[in-house]
């Protein structure tokens, strides 16, 4: 269900890390050295995401149930009425043609619990676009890396914000650093834990009633002053 699982040693862990890390600042669009990076630097981070999960109620639901973010589980929430979260999810990744499958899967986890911790982190960061209304673009998934480091404390996403920020224009990394790395900090650590979120149980809740039970604050417009 999470793809087949490799074992590494510790060498060999470096040498994934590196060679991951390399390659996806030779390319970014490479989502699987991305997803190599974050589970080769990421194992401690992950274990304190599950302890978290563990020791909330619907994180262990969450954990009991293994709901997984693909086309047969959420195919739902394009049938939930306007306004929904589920319908701002359907709206969100049917206007780009994305699909939930696209992921790829976790390979590099010690244990089936982690392995499922690392493939949930990963599919939930749609949902996150849409609660926090970030668009896809590089500053938007900058601005989501923020968030999910402060959620997570993977090594991943500050490298992801550190690569990101390098490829910026002049323009974007003023409006970045004035406007949404503030405003990300900020949001990141005012917000529930939002990996212990069951987010599919939620798909027919009015989408700002969300946003408030979890305290989510979302992106703000730039045109406008202050964050």
């Amino acid at each position: 269900m999470l793809g087949a699982r490799v074992q590494l040693k510790g060498w060999q862990q470096a040498a994934v890390a590196f060679g991951s890390a390399f390659g996806a600042l030779l390319d970014p669009r490479r989502a699987d050295l991305i997803a190599a990076l974050g589970e080769t630097t990421g194992k401690p981070a992950f274990e304190r995401v599950l302890q978290r999960m563990k020791n909330s109620a619907e994180g262990r639901e969450v954990l009991l149930e293994r709901p997984r973010v693909i086309s047969s589980q959420v195919s739902h929430a394009w049938d939930m009425p306007q306004n929904t979260f589920g319908a701002a999810y359907a709206q969100f990744m049917g206007s780009r043609n994305f699909s939930p499958d696209d992921r790829p899967p976790v390979r590099f986890m010690d244990t089936d619990e982690l392995a499922y911790v690392a493939t949930r982190a990963r599919e939930v960061h749609d949902f996150w676009h849409v609660l926090f209304g970030l668009p896809t673009n590089l500053i938007g998934e900058t601005a989501l890396k923020v968030i999910e480091f402060e959620q997570m404390f993977l090594p991943m996403c500050m490298l992801s914000v550190v690569g990101g920020s390098a490829r910026f224009s002049e323009k974007q990394r003023t409006l970045f650093f004035q406007h949404y790395f503030p405003w990300a900090t900020k949001a990141g650590l005012k917000c529930t834990d939002l990996m212990s979120v069951y987010y599919e149980k939620h798909f027919h809740e009015d989408l700002e009633e969300v946003r408030r039970n979890w305290g989510i604050l979302p992106c703000p417009d730039p045109k406008t002053r202050g964050v």
